[in-house]
């Protein structure tokens, strides 16, 4: 075995024939396209299978509303995040490559910190919520086939999903030796075509069964506290925190400013700036995603009123056709392959990157070329990006294991990652590239966005937090029993 240590080249592209950018990496070939399809392969998947639910503690009126207000308000803010991936000329400016790094040129100090913490903290929750997602579509058609092999009423349901959990951990393991997130642009693209394929089908599902109950669905407040139509009491408290949980979800939705900038680094060089290509690419895929969303949750509340699932294509109103469910879910899972991905390569290229600086010298962060026996060919080998990147998705694996709470979870996490990085630091980045002077009427306006956003995610967890708690203890009780 030989060693060929080059962790310099990681960041620098030093020594390489291949054309590099204004940073000395390898030119970047990215588009407005390409951007379009890395934003919407992160928001569509996990999000929309819950925004049905969602309608339906909130409402004709609220529901709707409160999805095109996060649309306005994850357009607004990510336009403002970005700028700041160039400081000074956008053209010609050094690059802001991390969310971090953005954070490092503009708000300095204890911010940076702060935004680290946040970020990874949340991406690996991202990975989590992922991962569940991914299981429950996964042993959907399994319980697919069972219902229409036995019958409808049939005991179909799996009581665990950690085999599917597992079945997909193994499956990223494998993806996550892919290089980097300019090397995924064709996952990116697949996932894509997958998530228009299961919003079609879910779509066409749910007006298909809004016809044969031969009208409308649901109520202009959503669930109304009482006896519902299941015959479950609902409280004042249930109807509280649900709907603040459906905030969660709905912020979930819009959950890619904590990419974006990552997304952005992807872009090849202007003119015309990264900068305006990037919020081409996002006022596309916002569009896009937008009118999936509301096509979602509307024909899904429609079918289902307030008895929607947490999960339309999961949650079972839907038994036949059984092979066009087992599509839908398979495209989900597909779709969600590389969502993971793209979420987690960011935090890849941190840890390799901070390692091959800390450490230029130790052969477990360089690269090896190692001999394949018996074949004699020869292959590039970084012990660290193999070893860590395996024990990363092993980790992820483990806890969403643990911890198999598909809405509860979806909530949680929306809530807990919009207002910091989706509006606070992109907010505060713009008042100080710009210096709008304290007090004046622009500065007042952004301060209010950024106080009403606060409010919303600190609402919306404690209802997501609350709804965990309810689902561990019934899961104790159940083992009890």
């Amino acid at each position: 075995m030989s060693h060929n240590m080059a962790p310099a080249d990681m960041e620098t592209g030093a020594g390489s024939s291949k054309p590099v950018d204004d940073d000395g990496r390898p030119r970047r070939t990215g588009t407005a396209w390409t951007a379009s399809a890395h934003i919407i392969t992160t928001v569509l998947g996990s999000g929309v299978l819950s925004l049905a639910w969602g309608v339906a503690q909130l409402g004709w009126v609220a529901g709707p509303g409160v999805m095109t207000l996060f649309a306005a308000v994850i357009y607004y803010t990510s336009a403002l995040l970005a700028d700041c991936y160039r400081t000074g000329n956008p053209v010609s400016s050094p690059r802001n490559r991390t969310y971090m790094a953005a954070v490092r040129a503009t708000l300095g100090g204890s911010m940076v910190k702060l935004c680290g913490a946040v970020q990874f903290i949340n991406l690996v929750r991202f990975g989590i919520g992922i991962t569940i997602a991914a299981s429950v579509s996964m042993m959907a058609i399994k319980e697919a086939g069972c219902f229409h092999r036995k019958g409808h009423k049939a005991n179909c349901r799996s009581s665990s999903k950690s085999l599917y959990i597992a079945i997909y951990g193994i499956m990223e393991i494998f993806l996550s030796q892919i290089p980097g997130l300019e090397s995924v642009w064709w996952l990116s693209m697949l996932a894509t075509v997958m998530s228009c394929t299961y919003s079609i089908i879910g779509i066409s599902l749910c007006v298909a069964q809004s016809v044969a109950n031969g009208g409308i669905q649901g109520g202009l407040t959503g669930v109304a506290v009482g006896i519902n139509a299941a015959g479950k009491s609902v409280t004042v408290m249930d109807k509280v925190w649900r709907s603040l949980q459906a905030f969660g979800n709905m912020a979930f939705a819009y959950a890619f400013s904590i990419v974006l900038l990552e997304i952005q680094d992807t872009l090849k060089a202007g003119p015309p700036s990264e900068a305006k290509v990037m919020k081409k690419a996002t006022a596309v895929s916002v569009a896009v995603t937008t009118v999936i969303y509301l096509l979602c949750e509307c024909v899904g509340y429609a079918a289902f009123g307030n008895t929607a699932p947490d999960n339309i294509l999961t949650g079972f109103g839907f038994y036949e056709p059984f092979w066009l469910l087992d599509l839908a879910n398979a495209a989900v899972a597909v779709h969600l392959v590389g969502t993971y991905q793209v979420i987690t390569q960011p935090i890849f290229a941190y840890v390799e990157l901070r390692a091959a600086a800390a450490w230029p010298d130790n052969a477990f962060v360089g690269t090896m070329h190692v001999r394949l026996w018996p074949s004699g060919v020869h292959v590039a080998v970084c012990p660290l990006q193999l070893i860590g990147r395996t024990v990363y998705v092993c980790l992820t694996t483990g806890v969403a294991m643990a911890m198999p709470f598909f809405g509860s979870v979806v909530g949680l996490i929306g809530a807990v990652s919009f207002w910091p990085l989706t509006v606070y630091f992109p907010v505060s980045m713009y008042i100080v590239r710009r210096q709008v002077p304290r007090g004046r009427t622009r500065w007042l306006l952004l301060q209010a966005l950024s106080a009403v956003c606060l409010l919303v995610s600190v609402a919306a967890a404690a209802g997501s937090i609350a709804d965990v708690v309810a689902e561990f203890r019934r899961r104790i009780r159940t083992h009890k029993s």
